[in-house]
């Protein structure tokens, strides 16, 4: 496949990916209405402590792509 439609891909499925985690995680801030749902503190943290781990391992997985070409060099 060649440059061109590699990142014709890449831009319309990162568009359709990111703009359906964006209204996921409104969804998900939509379970804060206290009218609606309770909940209590332990919940919480362990909602946010795995939306917080996943993001990192998806920041880590694109800045591993994006250094790899780098190398080490230590200065004299």
């Amino acid at each position: 496949m060649n440059s061109t439609k590699k990142k014709e891909r890449f831009v319309r499925l990162a568009e359709k990916r990111v703009n359906n985690a964006v209204k996921a995680l409104s969804l998900i801030a939509n379970l804060s209405n206290t009218s609606n749902y309770e909940f209590n503190s332990k919940q919480i943290k362990s909602m946010m402590n795995v939306l917080d781990r996943e993001f990192k391992d998806l920041k880590t997985v694109f800045n591993r792509k994006l250094n790899k070409k780098k190398t080490f060099k230590l200065d004299e």
